[in-house]
């Protein structure tokens, strides 16, 4: 292929708040994300790509702050947990990176060791979704649809701006938790137990 009909998206550094509709490439997936490595990209179902808003400051210090109580349990008491530069391959085809994920022990064994190291295919057991000053509430809550409908156990989307956390679990409608000061894992991650405080914004 002619180098110069590879699909670069743009020479120069883009501004953080770019996320353009999503659209088709005549590369494959990888192809796509080789030529462009600085962009943080998802797929959809139908194979268009989606282009991710890098965030601000604030919003990567909540992220952080979500993943490292989440990593730090589950390093105690077993499965995997992943940041945000993960990215599934979910059974309708799609390719999602959750801001924080797990999989339990016994399903992550079951990913062939090859598949781990590329964009596994495998839809997590629980996800978190945090929004940010550059998404719209709506997108994430279709987002969250997308993981309920390809398997996962349990979902938080996490306002910190309304102090909210939607809750998706796949046998009842999402219920929306007002300023809860801790968030609990229920069956799914026994023990799990998110403390709120840092996460929400400053009023």
């Amino acid at each position: 292929m002619n180098p110069s009909s590879k699909s670069k998206i743009c020479e120069e550094p883009v501004p953080y708040w770019f996320s353009p509709p999503p659209f088709r490439v005549k590369e494959s997936f990888d192809e796509f994300v080789g030529i462009n490595p600085d962009l943080r990209v998802e797929q959809t179902s139908n194979g268009e790509i989606e282009i991710m808003s890098p965030t601000g400051a604030e919003s990567a210090n909540r992220n952080l702050l979500i993943c490292v109580q989440l990593g730090n349990w589950s390093k105690k008491l077993g499965g995997k947990s992943f940041d945000s530069s993960v990215l599934f391959t979910l059974p309708n085809g799609a390719k999602r990176g959750p801001d924080a994920s797990w999989i339990s022990s016994d399903r992550w064994a079951s990913v062939p060791k090859p598949d781990r190291e590329r964009f596994a295919s495998i839809c997590p057991d629980f996800v978190i979704e945090l929004l940010s000053p550059s998404d719209r509430l709506s997108i994430l809550q279709a987002k969250m649809d997308e993981y309920v409908s390809n398997g996962i156990k349990l979902g938080w989307l996490i306002d910190p701006f309304s102090r909210t956390v939607h809750v998706y679990t796949p046998s009842n409608a999402p219920q929306v938790l007002d300023a809860p000061p801790l968030v609990y894992g229920e069956s799914v991650l026994v023990g799990f137990v998110l403390e709120m405080k840092e996460i929400w914004a400053e009023q």
